[in-house]
């Protein structure tokens, strides 16, 4: 017998890549179970799926920063500053991107490259140490949204979250949708995704020095004069990233999907003073914000 829950749940993430550096990514969670009916009949109680199995999932990978760890580009030390903190160093063709956070911020995979195959794989061993005996077949699809526009990758953080969105490095493939006198328009859409790419955000209110950023002593020697710096503190503790100022976009505004709408409607109400501007931003699949003016 087989039971299946589509739409489960959605990833928001970022990885490293050694290719395209940090990316924001958004994907959705499929299962299918396989096994013997239980007691009650059932392979597996629906509401134990989408609680426990959700659950799970959301542990292991959701709002984290996943990391190869056979790859090159990876290096990861215990924090000299910060209790149950890590210094993560990410070494890219598009730049070298440089973190302390809290440990429970990774995704450490035994995996050389972050894909569909060797995240589904990290998954399913992790999910079928949690089933009940009757269980003894798991399928899990990961997919991305179906998008027929352009769409942008992007990774943030959210200082004043207190659950997982403050981690200073996870993040969302998203599309957009932009009004001018309410005709949508693709060309302004077009240079939105090209500008925000694979694109780190960080607010102007977490800049900081580079003399106060906490870095592990290798990534200290390596910053160069195009690095920009960012920190704060978080329930979850103390978070710091160097990034290249070419992957980079500073926003005079905390990142929430509302205040990134308005940043937007703002900046094209400046080129377009005479038109009417609706923002319609999503943050990852089937959520977001709509700001106009």
């Amino acid at each position: 017998m087989q039971l299946f829950v589509n739409d489960l749940t959605v990833i928001d993430f970022s990885y490293c890549c050694e290719q395209r550096g940090i990316v924001g990514e958004s994907w959705i969670v499929d299962v299918l179970l396989e096994g013997e009916l239980n007691e009650m009949s059932m392979v597996l109680d629906f509401g134990v799926v989408k609680k426990q199995i959700k659950a799970i999932i959301d542990e292991a990978v959701d709002h984290k920063l996943l990391l190869p760890m056979k790859s090159s580009m990876i290096s990861v030390e215990q924090s000299t500053t910060q209790e149950d903190s890590e210094y993560v160093d990410v070494v890219s063709e598009r730049g070298s991107y440089f973190l302390q956070s809290p440990t429970q911020a990774f995704a450490k995979l035994p995996t050389k490259k972050i894909d569909i195959a060797s995240v589904t794989d990290f998954l399913l061993k992790i999910i079928k140490a949690e089933l009940p005996e009757n269980v003894s077949g798991l399928t899990i699809v990961l997919r991305e949204e179906v998008i027929d526009t352009d769409y942008y990758h992007y990774t943030h953080g959210l200082k004043l979250h207190d659950g997982n969105c403050q981690r200073i490095a996870h993040g969302h493939r998203s599309k957009i949708q932009l009004f001018k006198n309410d005709q949508r328009d693709s060309t302004l859409e077009k240079q939105w995704c090209d500008r925000w790419q694979d694109i780190y955000i960080a607010s102007e209110g977490d800049r900081i020095e580079k003399s106060d950023i906490q870095l592990s002593n290798s990534a200290l020697r390596q910053l160069t004069d195009k690095h920009e710096y960012f920190s704060y503190f978080a329930p979850q503790g103390r978070f710091d990233i160097a990034v290249p100022a070419d992957v980079l976009d500073v926003v005079d505004c905390d990142s929430t999907v509302e205040l990134l709408a308005d940043f937007i409607c703002r900046q094209l109400k400046k080129t377009n003073p005479d038109d009417a501007i609706k923002v319609i931003a999503y943050e990852g699949v089937q959520k977001g914000a709509i700001a106009y003016d």
